[in-house]
């Protein structure tokens, strides 16, 4: 079993920074992309940013050039540098790995249990 745990979310006002980290911790042989998430009330989960285990990266459009993802392969943790944030990116952020565990060969999906981050004035 692998659990991933967020932590950095908080109240943040607009312009402003906050850096998400995310732990992957259990029976891990190998993680290979990482990933955040973001889900406000009513729509669909929704893609930040994700990392893959070479370090290249993807964002949506509307966080290019304001948030960075980052990850410390060693540590089994990436990073979500949010910076000049908007009220949109209130939600909550949700951490995402596809790992390959200790004894088996398969790739599974896991979910950590969200941080909430919200932008007000």
């Amino acid at each position: 079993q692998v659990r991933l745990v967020e932590s950095g979310g908080g109240l943040v006002q607009p312009g402003g920074s906050l850096r998400l980290s995310c732990t992957a911790s259990g029976r891990i042989l190998k993680i290979n992309n990482m990933g955040w998430y973001r889900q406000t009330p009513g729509k669909d989960r929704e893609l930040v940013a994700e990392i893959n285990n070479r370090d290249e990266t993807n964002y949506r459009d509307s966080v290019k050039g304001r948030f960075t993802i980052s990850r410390d392969t060693a540590k089994n943790t990436i990073f979500l540098q949010m910076n000049n944030v908007k009220s949109e990116d209130t939600a909550v952020y949700y951490c995402d790995a596809f790992v390959t565990e200790l004894g088996s060969w398969d790739i599974r999906e896991y979910w950590g249990q969200g941080t909430q981050v919200t932008v007000v004035s």
